[in-house]
Formats: C-alpha cells, sequence, structure tokens
C-alpha cells in the first residue's frame, strides 16, 4: 500500500507533533516495511531527525508542492491542492498528523484518517486568540466529518470529540501516543558530564519540559521552589511571552541561581537531561496527552 502523511510537523517542528509524526513514521516504516510511506510537507526545513529517519528507511520519502504555483501558495496547497497531487501520485491512505486533513480529501478516491490531540482550544478559549479559535474549529471539525477514521490519543480527547463535533463513538479509536526509544537507552558517565558541563547545571534538579505558555503552568512550579532550600529547577521549552513572565518572576525573588530556562536545547542532550533529573514535574492545567511524561517516565525518572 501507498500512505501519505501531513509532514509539515515532522518537517518543521521539533517537538510535540513533530515528535508524533516522525514516532508514526518510524514504527510503521519498522513494523510493516512492505508499504511506501511519504510524508507530504508545504516547505523544506532542515531537520536532523527526520534526516535520520529517511536515511534508515528507504520506504520512506519526503515530498512538497509540485507545481511553482502552489510552491508560492504552499499554505493553501496543504488545505486544498495536495489532493489532486495525492491523486496523481498513487496514494491509497492519507493520514493527518495534527489534527487536520485536506478540506477536498472526501471528494477523491483516497481513504483518510486523522488524529485528533486535543480540544484544549474549546475547553480553556482563554489560552487561544479568537481567531485562531474559530480557525480551529472549522479545521477539526471537518476532519473529523470528513475522515473515514478518527484517531484520538486519549479517552479524554475521544469525549471531547464526541461532545464538541457530535461525531458517532464507532468513528474514533483511541491510539495511546508513545515516545522515542531512545529516552530508555542507558546514558553514560562521560554524556552526563558532557551536558552537565555545557548548560551549567547543578549536581540534583527538578526537571519540567515543554513549550512554556500559560497553560503549562510552569510559574507554579518556580513558586514551589522558592518555598524550599537549596532545590534547583530545570526548564526546557521554547521561548515565548508567558516565558518572559516566569523570568521577570525569578529575577524578582532572587531565584537566578536556582532556577534554570533552556530555550536552545541542542539535538539529542534531551534524553540525557531526563537522565541527570532527580524528579519530574509536569504542573499543566490541561494535556490531551502529555508526551513528556512517558519520556520521563521511559528514563526512570519519578513524575509529578
Amino acid at each position: 500500500m501507498r500512505i501519505g502523511f501531513d509532514g509539515k510537523r515532522a518537517v518543521q517542528n521539533f517537538t510535540g507533533l513533530g515528535n508524533y509524526s516522525r514516532y508514526v513514521a518510524d514504527i510503521l516504516c519498522h513494523f510493516y516495511p512492505e508499504n511506501d510511506y511519504v510524508l507530504y510537507a508545504p516547505k523544506k526545513r532542515e531537520n536532523k531527525r527526520m534526516n535520520l529517519l529517511t536515511g534508515q528507511y528507504r520506504q520512506l520519502t519526503l515530498a512538497y508542492p509540485a507545481t511553482s504555483f502552489w510552491k508560492k501558495l504552499s499554505s493553501l496547497w496543504r488545505v486544498w491542492g495536495i489532493t489532486s497531487q495525492l491523486e496523481k501520485e498513487g496514494i491509497e491512505l492519507f493520514h493527518g498528523l495534527s489534527n487536520e486533513l485536506p478540506l477536498n480529501i472526501h471528494k477523491s478516491r483516497i481513504k483518510s484518517i486523522v488524529t485528533i490531540h486535543d480540544l484544549i482550544f474549546l475547553r480553556y478559549p482563554q489560552y487561544y486568540q479568537s481567531i485562531d479559535r474559530k480557525i480551529y474549529t472549522y479545521k477539526f471539525r471537518k476532519a473529523c466529518e470528513n475522515a473515514d477514521k478518527i484517531i484520538a490519543i486519549s479517552e479524554c480527547t475521544k469525549r471531547d470529540i464526541i461532545r464538541y463535533f457530535n461525531i458517532p463513538d464507532d468513528k474514533i479509536e483511541v491510539v495511546y501516543q508513545g515516545c522515542d526509544p531512545v529516552f530508555a537507552r542507558p546514558v553514560s558517565k562521560k554524556e552526563k558530564d558532557r551536558v552537565r558541563a555545557a548548560y551549567g547545571l547543578p549536581e540534583r534538579f527538578i526537571l519540567s519540559v515543554g513549550t512554556i505558555e500559560e497553560r503549562k503552568n510552569l510559574l507554579l512550579a518556580v513558586k514551589a521552589v522558592e518555598k524550599l532550600d537549596d532545590v534547583h529547577l530545570v526548564a526546557i521549552g521554547k521561548s515565548t511571552d508567558y516565558a518572559k513572565k516566569v523570568q521577570d518572576y525569578v529575577e524578582a525573588h532572587g531565584l537566578e541561581n536556582r532556577v534554570h530556562i533552556i530555550h536552545n536545547l541542542k539535538f539529542g542532550d534531551l534524553p540525557i537531561l531526563y537522565h541527570l533529573a532527580s524528579l519530574f514535574v509536569y504542573p499543566s492545567r490541561f494535556e490531551g496527552f502529555g508526551i513528556p511524561i512517558v519520556e520521563a517516565l521511559s528514563a526512570g525518572v519519578p513524575v509529578i
């Protein structure tokens, strides 16, 4: 079978949805090598993790807009123009890995699956801009209505799909997320010493991983550390306006020496950080699933 994927996140994202997309491609190539797999992305981007996968599996390839017209309108190509390209290139099944499908996929001969990760923008609208909520609601609802099958990454997400979009129960399958096996592999003392020195980390620390945004609630962990003696917190995540708010609190309360925020972690260092940590905390107010919890548990780190 020739299977296509919405590969935007696999190529362009280095956390969250990108990790999920690459993981699905990896395990399908490993367990079902007889199929051909094509990841369709609107734009090229240098991605070492993606390069490792395409180098490992001959049956996995990347594809981009095929004409100059769609290259100029790559965002529109992903939601509309891609369907004719999928048909021309013999795709039999298309999997929207990150909540979306081309809006006209149901009018083609191609069967489709969509993975819905969460509907947080409907549960907690205060964390999202009004225009974003409207776009997400339209795209996610259409994907659920048009797909032949829906994958929900948790029972909670399945309940939300039924509640908010009125989708029949039997159309949805719950398939839990995993994480890269690299997090469970032993790490040498030499590697631990290298990473500790590279980021100036203390001997013992609590770790938190995830985009530093309001919903992830990192400030709660910072305030907890403030009440403890000689406890360090290391937070890994993309810089945001909320990250500035957290940093301002750290500086205002003299916690610069005990709260370490790392925005640009080098490729391959994250698994080692998990193995260095004494404890992992995830104070997020709501998650569809929460892959970092699985990563920490895989590394043998106690989780709160």
